[in-house]
């Protein structure tokens, strides 16, 4: 169901009903400021065991290649005090007074501007929140609020950019109520019954049921209505999309994000990942995007003949390819494109970094051919863009057209992003996932650290491997100013 007008709301009964389903651009449309994303915050509202939170996680399953946060308004309940808590079947948990409302606050507008904050922990047993447990929720590209009261207070309501109610039968929300309070919140039925009779209902129809006419979309039948979620998650990314990178620049290639590549990257940024943990999900990552980089190359078409007789129609490897390295991160790259590519000419490129404003090319050995080759450009980390600007010079000062390069890269900021988009309109970039910006250190975040460090093992303060202070000195001969 949509708003018209804020005072008249035309209910849908039937799925059907959102086959007109439209939504008011009334609310703001998150604008790209440099390195910072608005988040996108949705609430979402209904009575209790309405089925909210199987309606954002089916939300959140839809979104699953945009960093999503779920934050509940439950998490916000105050802790009892003792007279409160001698007397706690008479104490109304549906009632405006019974949440912090001012920490909500506090937490939504923290993660609006992209700061990660704190979440409290509260037992429903002993209804009290954990003086020793929080949650910790960083910014996001979306992030769902979700509570039976979330739309009461209006300072709450201007900071959504969209709301949903979740409108579900009360027979149907009272039989989950007793559910979940006997199986996972240890109490008994006729409590539940009880509580429910004297508050949750009268609480619904006073506070809860009122809140509905600012929703901008009613949603009947709650996860049961998947018509009407699939329509909400297409005007989600329909919003997200207008400061999507990728629309910006039309150079940019992100590779399809899934839950598997979700939970590489969850190992491969974890700082308590093992170095042998960490090389191994690089790798699997890194072997990704060298192969939708591939798939960016020029091909021919060619036939051949099956076993069977027939003719196949497919097409050709590009023939004139090298890769590039920027030396050392760049280096761990190598390995999947030589898997990719067997006998691939590799070249090398070492940039010192003078400070965050400048770089210094004091190494570079490439293919003498280079300028008729089509060029894979490798360093695992697009931060601010300056060694990748000077890379990307050098190799057209050698002659490489620069529609004929191809960066790869397993993380970018969009800062670098702009700064080599602007440049090199005619350059691609594929990533895998393109993080939240730069912090005063000029460090991608939520990044990874020195990735270099962590795949090499140099950030390991353990026993020194076999053989390593030999292969040093070798390494330091090679590496000379031109």
């Amino acid at each position: 169901m949509v708003k018209s007008d804020p005072d008249t709301i035309m209910e849908a009964t039937a799925a059907a009903h959102f086959s007109g389903l439209h939504f008011d651009d009334e609310y703001p449309v998150p604008k790209y400021k440099g390195a910072d994303k608005v988040p996108f915050v949705i609430g979402v509202a209904g009575g209790t065991a309405s089925g909210k939170t199987t309606v954002c996680d089916m939300i959140i399953q839809q979104l699953h290649d945009h960093r999503v946060v779920l934050v509940n308004q439950d998490s916000f309940y105050r802790g009892l005090k003792p007279e409160e808590m001698a007397n706690v079947g008479e104490y109304n948990f549906d009632h405006p007074d019974a949440f912090d409302t001012e920490q909500l606050l506090e937490c939504l507008g923290s993660l609006k501007a992209n700061q990660p904050v704190q979440i409290p922990v509260y037992d429903f047993k002993k209804h009290q929140r954990c003086n020793d447990r929080y949650r910790k929720v960083n910014a996001s590209d979306v992030i769902i609020m979700e509570g039976i009261l979330v739309f009461h207070d209006a300072r709450v309501r201007e900071l959504m950019n969209m709301k949903i109610f979740v409108d579900t039968d009360a027979d149907v929300r009272l039989a989950r109520r007793i559910k979940r309070d006997t199986l996972e919140r240890g109490r008994d039925v006729n409590g539940v019954i009880e509580q429910y009779a004297k508050f949750v209902k009268p609480a619904f129809d006073d506070f809860i049921l009122p809140t509905k006419k600012y929703a901008d979309v009613i949603l009947p039948r709650g996860g049961d209505n998947h018509v009407a979620i699939d329509l909400i998650v297409q005007h989600i990314r329909m919003k997200l999309g207008q400061h999507d990178l990728r629309k910006i620049y039309p150079n940019v290639f992100v590779i399809q994000s899934t839950f598997q590549i979700r939970g590489m990257h969850t190992l491969i940024r974890d700082q308590e990942t093992t170095k042998h943990d960490f090389v191994f999900y690089a790798d699997r990552l890194i072997r990704l995007i060298v192969e939708h980089g591939l798939g960016h190359l020029p091909f021919t078409e060619k036939q051949v003949i099956t076993p069977t007789g027939s003719i196949y129609v497919g097409v050709d490897f590009c023939k004139q390819l090298c890769g590039v390295s920027i030396i050392r991160s760049g280096e761990s790259m190598e390995n999947a494109l030589r898997a990719c590519c067997k006998g691939i000419k590799i070249g090398k490129i070492l940039i010192h970094r003078e400070g965050d404003d400048g770089k210094q090319l004091i190494y570079e050995k490439l293919p003498i051919n280079i300028a008729d080759r089509h060029v894979l450009l490798m360093d695992p980390i697009l931060g601010t863009g300056n060694s990748a600007v000077q890379a990307i010079e050098l190799l057209i000062r050698k002659g490489v057209p620069e529609s004929h390069i191809i960066f790869l890269n397993l993380i970018s900021a969009p800062e670098g992003i702009h700064t080599v988009c602007k440049r090199f309109p005619l350059l691609k970039i594929v990533t895998s996932e393109i993080d939240a910006g730069l912090n005063d250190e000029f460090r991608v975040v939520p990044g990874m650290g020195e990735f270099g460090d962590r795949y090499f093992g140099t950030d390991d303060d353990g026993p020194d491997q076999m053989f390593k202070a030999p292969i040093e000195p070798k390494l330091q001969q090679s590496i000379h100013r031109p």
